[in-house]
């Protein structure tokens, strides 16, 4: 079997180096990109077997990468690689039209494997994300409601959101995102006063109920 023909999509550089070193003698890495402008020139332009596609992406998201590109071509194949395991972006971009979804903990041989699977028509999750996607389809999550009250918040506001209701405090969270706490604080209140809720903890159990954290 010749290698698979394969596009890494990122927005770190660093990530998309370490995809490349750690499964570059097994896969053939024929473009990158690191938004959705470039995702989809470096997509089009190479027709791969299969894409790797991180969630979120300067520019529109993964989601919007695939739009644009199954427009022309149907065919090609994506694959979400992502750190985030949040069940709305899981449910989100496999309704974008993903064959599976693996968090960026996996192993070399393992993403080597789910790249392999796709690219032969089988769909490829995580464990544990497996179960967001049978919970959706048998009406456990009500994707629904959840989406419409996520789209008001904004792409900043949805990772403070999830890093509050893991318990992270305010200086925790500035830190991860590299943002000020003023900052974080003022997006705490824009999350609390566009979902209707009242503190913190209304927002944690608000988050757990619909298994973001």
């Amino acid at each position: 079997m010749s290698s698979r023909r394969v596009v890494v999509i990122d927005d770190h550089d660093m990530f998309r180096a370490g995809v490349r070193s750690e499964i570059g003698a097994s896969v053939d890495i024929v473009g990158e990109g690191n938004d959705v402008d470039s995702a989809v020139k470096a997509i089009v332009a190479t027709e791969p077997d299969v894409v790797l596609l991180d969630v979120h992406l300067p520019g529109g998201g993964g989601t919007e990468v695939m739009k644009q590109v199954h427009q022309r071509h149907p065919e090609i194949k994506f694959l979400a690689l992502s750190v985030s395991d949040a069940a709305e972006d899981v449910i989100g971009v496999i309704r974008g039209g993903a064959r599976g979804y693996v968090t960026k903990n996996i192993s070399g041989t393992e993403l080597v494997d789910a790249i392999n699977r796709v690219a032969e028509g089988d769909a490829v999750f995580s464990p544990r994300l497996a179960g967001f996607v049978l919970d959706a389809f048998s009406g456990a999550i009500d994707i629904a409601s959840v989406d419409e009250d996520l789209d008001r918040l904004s792409q900043r506001e949805r990772e403070v959101l999830r890093l509050i209701a893991r318990g992270y405090a305010y200086k925790e969270v500035a830190r991860e995102l590299f943002i000020s706490v003023k900052t974080v604080e003022t997006h705490v209140s824009s999350v609390l006063r566009k979902l209707q809720l009242s503190n913190r903890h209304e927002l944690t159990r608000w988050a757990t109920d619909r298994r973001l954290v």
